[in-house]
């Protein structure tokens, strides 16, 4: 699986974190979210795979709570992984990134995750905003297939 971001730190230890995050299309423009809990960052919504969950489910709840929209016609596009510090969890963890585009349908309420905003944004300044080179990657991926 293709790796993105920072090498692996010799004498950390990596907790593994799946997870699962969507490419939103709605016309013209992205449903991303604005996270400014520690440092602000423009993502993919989604979010970590708890026990149990399957990354649909997953990225159905994250995406929910994220931007308060429900979403259908989920596709998976691929994976990747990153090694990163999560500070919100004070862990450094080993990322398994699903990465899916989707539809968004009915936006039910605002964000109920703590520091996050909606944001709509069409994909060429997506590509140089998203703080992600992995997320970029699969946007790029995503674009050249329209």
């Amino acid at each position: 699986m293709r790796r993105f971001g920072q090498p692996i730190q010799k004498g950390v230890k990596y907790v593994r974190r799946p997870g699962a995050y969507a490419i939103i299309p709605d016309g013209t423009d992205l449903l991303l979210t604005l996270q400014d809990a520690d440092d602000l960052e423009l993502q993919l919504p989604g979010g970590g795979i708890d026990p149990g969950e399957s990354p649909v489910r997953a990225l159905h709840r994250e995406v929910y709570e994220e931007t308060g929209h429900h979403i259908t016609n989920l596709r998976r596009l691929g994976a990747y992984q990153r090694y990163t510090f999560m500070p919100e969890y004070n862990i450094w963890a080993h990322k398994v990134c699903h990465i899916f585009t989707c539809t968004p349908t009915l936006q039910i309420s605002d964000p109920i995750e703590p520091d996050h905003t909606v944001v709509w944004m069409d994909p060429t300044s997506a590509l140089e905003m998203l703080a992600n080179e992995g997320d970029r990657h699969f946007l790029r991926q995503w674009a050249s297939l329209r």
